[in-house]
Protein backbone atom coordinates (compact mmCIF):
# COMPACT_ATOMS: atom_id res chain seq x y z
CA UNK A 1 0.00 0.00 0.00
CA UNK A 2 1.07 3.35 -0.77
CA UNK A 3 2.03 6.37 1.54
CA UNK A 4 -1.12 8.41 0.70
CA UNK A 5 -3.57 4.91 1.35
CA UNK A 6 -1.60 3.96 4.43
CA UNK A 7 -2.63 7.97 5.90
CA UNK A 8 -5.92 7.82 4.75
CA UNK A 9 -6.68 4.48 6.31
CA UNK A 10 -5.32 5.31 9.59
CA UNK A 11 -6.61 8.29 8.97
CA UNK A 12 -10.20 6.58 8.90
CA UNK A 13 -9.73 3.87 12.33
CA UNK A 14 -8.57 7.06 14.23
CA UNK A 15 -11.92 8.60 13.41
CA UNK A 16 -13.49 5.58 14.14
CA UNK A 17 -12.35 5.55 18.25
CA UNK A 18 -14.86 6.93 20.55
CA UNK A 19 -13.43 9.66 22.58
CA UNK A 20 -13.69 7.41 25.50
CA UNK A 21 -11.08 4.93 23.83
CA UNK A 22 -9.05 7.62 23.01
CA UNK A 23 -8.94 8.72 26.10
CA UNK A 24 -8.41 5.13 27.55
CA UNK A 25 -5.55 3.96 25.48
CA UNK A 26 -4.16 7.61 25.84
CA UNK A 27 -3.61 6.85 29.13
CA UNK A 28 -2.02 3.40 28.61
CA UNK A 29 0.64 4.57 26.27
CA UNK A 30 1.40 7.17 29.21
CA UNK A 31 1.71 4.09 31.45
CA UNK A 32 4.17 2.20 28.94
CA UNK A 33 6.46 4.61 28.71
CA UNK A 34 7.44 4.19 32.04
CA UNK A 35 9.04 1.21 31.41
CA UNK A 36 11.76 2.70 28.61
CA UNK A 37 15.00 3.34 29.46
CA UNK A 38 14.47 7.50 29.11
CA UNK A 39 13.69 8.67 32.75
CA UNK A 40 17.70 9.81 33.36
CA UNK A 41 17.01 12.44 30.14
CA UNK A 42 16.00 16.38 30.91
CA UNK A 43 14.78 17.63 27.43
CA UNK A 44 11.57 15.96 26.43
CA UNK A 45 9.74 17.57 23.15
CA UNK A 46 6.05 16.57 22.98
CA UNK A 47 3.56 17.52 20.52
CA UNK A 48 0.49 18.88 21.53
CA UNK A 49 -2.50 16.73 20.47
CA UNK A 50 -5.01 17.97 17.90
CA UNK A 51 -8.09 16.68 19.00
CA UNK A 52 -9.63 17.28 15.38
CA UNK A 53 -7.62 14.25 14.08
CA UNK A 54 -7.67 12.41 16.90
CA UNK A 55 -4.37 11.88 17.91
CA UNK A 56 -3.40 10.55 21.02
CA UNK A 57 -4.09 12.97 23.94
CA UNK A 58 -0.38 13.81 24.89
CA UNK A 59 -2.18 15.09 28.47
CA UNK A 60 -1.48 12.47 30.54
CA UNK A 61 2.13 12.32 29.08
CA UNK A 62 2.73 15.71 30.02
CA UNK A 63 1.28 15.51 33.54
CA UNK A 64 4.04 12.40 33.85
CA UNK A 65 7.11 14.62 32.54
CA UNK A 66 6.17 17.77 34.56
CA UNK A 67 6.34 15.19 38.01
CA UNK A 68 9.20 13.87 37.03
CA UNK A 69 10.12 17.34 36.68
CA UNK A 70 11.25 17.09 33.20
CA UNK A 71 12.13 20.33 30.91
CA UNK A 72 9.20 20.09 28.37
CA UNK A 73 9.76 21.65 25.05
CA UNK A 74 6.60 21.66 21.77
CA UNK A 75 6.45 22.58 18.67
CA UNK A 76 5.47 25.44 16.75
CA UNK A 77 4.70 25.19 12.85
CA UNK A 78 6.32 27.45 10.44
CA UNK A 79 5.20 28.70 7.37
CA UNK A 80 8.37 26.93 5.84
CA UNK A 81 7.56 23.06 6.71
CA UNK A 82 9.62 23.64 9.96
CA UNK A 83 9.08 23.08 13.50
CA UNK A 84 10.63 25.76 15.88
CA UNK A 85 10.86 24.40 19.44
CA UNK A 86 9.79 26.19 22.52
CA UNK A 87 10.34 25.68 26.16
CA UNK A 88 6.62 24.94 28.05
CA UNK A 89 6.26 26.73 31.19
CA UNK A 90 3.06 28.27 32.90
CA UNK A 91 3.80 31.06 31.57
CA UNK A 92 3.47 29.89 27.78
CA UNK A 93 0.71 31.29 25.68
CA UNK A 94 -0.84 28.58 23.59
CA UNK A 95 -3.46 28.65 20.75
CA UNK A 96 -5.21 25.98 18.29
CA UNK A 97 -3.54 26.62 14.99
CA UNK A 98 -5.67 26.75 11.46
CA UNK A 99 -5.05 22.70 11.43
CA UNK A 100 -6.97 22.18 15.18
CA UNK A 101 -2.68 21.67 16.67
CA UNK A 102 -2.33 23.52 20.04
CA UNK A 103 1.33 25.63 19.71
CA UNK A 104 3.11 28.33 21.63
CA UNK A 105 2.32 31.64 20.91
CA UNK A 106 6.02 32.59 21.99
CA UNK A 107 8.64 31.64 24.51
CA UNK A 108 12.11 30.78 24.96
CA UNK A 109 13.33 28.65 21.77
CA UNK A 110 15.84 25.74 22.05
CA UNK A 111 17.73 24.38 19.43
CA UNK A 112 17.15 20.98 18.26
CA UNK A 113 20.74 19.26 19.40
CA UNK A 114 19.41 20.24 23.00
CA UNK A 115 16.35 17.98 22.71
CA UNK A 116 17.04 14.54 23.92
CA UNK A 117 13.38 12.60 23.70
CA UNK A 118 11.03 13.56 20.99
CA UNK A 119 8.08 11.74 21.07
CA UNK A 120 6.75 11.67 17.54
CA UNK A 121 3.16 11.76 15.99
CA UNK A 122 2.54 9.47 13.45
CA UNK A 123 -0.24 7.62 11.11
CA UNK A 124 0.78 4.51 10.55
CA UNK A 125 4.55 2.52 11.16
CA UNK A 126 6.09 -0.80 10.69
CA UNK A 127 8.39 -2.99 12.31
CA UNK A 128 11.23 -1.58 11.13
CA UNK A 129 10.68 1.72 12.98
CA UNK A 130 9.83 3.74 9.80
CA UNK A 131 6.82 5.85 9.90
CA UNK A 132 4.11 7.90 8.07
CA UNK A 133 3.05 11.11 9.49
CA UNK A 134 0.41 13.85 7.67
CA UNK A 135 2.96 14.34 4.58
CA UNK A 136 4.07 17.61 4.74
CA UNK A 137 7.93 16.35 6.17
CA UNK A 138 8.15 18.59 9.61
CA UNK A 139 8.99 15.90 12.03
CA UNK A 140 11.85 14.39 9.37
CA UNK A 141 13.61 17.64 8.98
CA UNK A 142 13.32 18.22 12.84
CA UNK A 143 14.74 14.91 13.79
CA UNK A 144 17.94 15.23 10.99
CA UNK A 145 18.43 18.28 13.24
CA UNK A 146 18.87 16.22 16.79
CA UNK A 147 22.04 14.87 18.37
CA UNK A 148 22.71 11.50 17.49
CA UNK A 149 22.15 10.14 20.93
CA UNK A 150 18.35 11.87 20.99
CA UNK A 151 15.66 8.85 21.20
CA UNK A 152 12.78 9.01 18.85
CA UNK A 153 9.81 7.67 20.07
CA UNK A 154 6.36 6.96 18.18
CA UNK A 155 2.91 7.14 19.93
CA UNK A 156 -0.08 4.76 18.13
CA UNK A 157 -3.14 3.27 18.91
CA UNK A 158 -2.29 0.85 16.25
CA UNK A 159 -0.09 -2.15 15.81
CA UNK A 160 2.64 -2.24 13.37
CA UNK A 161 2.97 -2.39 9.65
CA UNK A 162 4.70 -5.54 8.35
CA UNK A 163 6.87 -2.44 6.32
CA UNK A 164 5.60 0.77 4.54
CA UNK A 165 7.22 2.55 1.76
CA UNK A 166 10.33 4.55 2.66
CA UNK A 167 12.08 7.89 1.20
CA UNK A 168 15.94 7.98 1.69
CA UNK A 169 14.32 11.30 4.24
CA UNK A 170 12.61 9.80 6.29
CA UNK A 171 13.80 9.16 9.95
CA UNK A 172 13.47 6.11 11.82
CA UNK A 173 12.19 5.60 15.13
CA UNK A 174 13.89 4.28 18.06
CA UNK A 175 11.03 2.82 19.59
CA UNK A 176 7.06 3.09 19.10
CA UNK A 177 4.79 2.56 21.94
CA UNK A 178 1.36 1.56 21.87
CA UNK A 179 -1.38 0.73 24.53
CA UNK A 180 -0.47 -2.97 24.64
CA UNK A 181 2.77 -3.15 23.72
CA UNK A 182 6.51 -0.72 23.45
CA UNK A 183 8.24 -1.95 19.78
CA UNK A 184 11.81 -1.36 20.20
CA UNK A 185 13.85 -0.85 16.79
CA UNK A 186 17.67 0.20 18.16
Amino acid sequence: MDKNSLRSDYKKQREALPPKEVANKSLQIANQLLSLPLWEKTYFHLFLSSTRQKEIDTESILTLLQGKDKEVIVPRMEANYNLSHLLLTDATPIKVNSFGIPEPIGGIAVVPTQVEVVFVPLLAYDLNGNRIGYGKGFYDRFLAQCDEKCLFIGLSFFPPEKSIPVEKTDIKLHYCVTPEQVYCFL
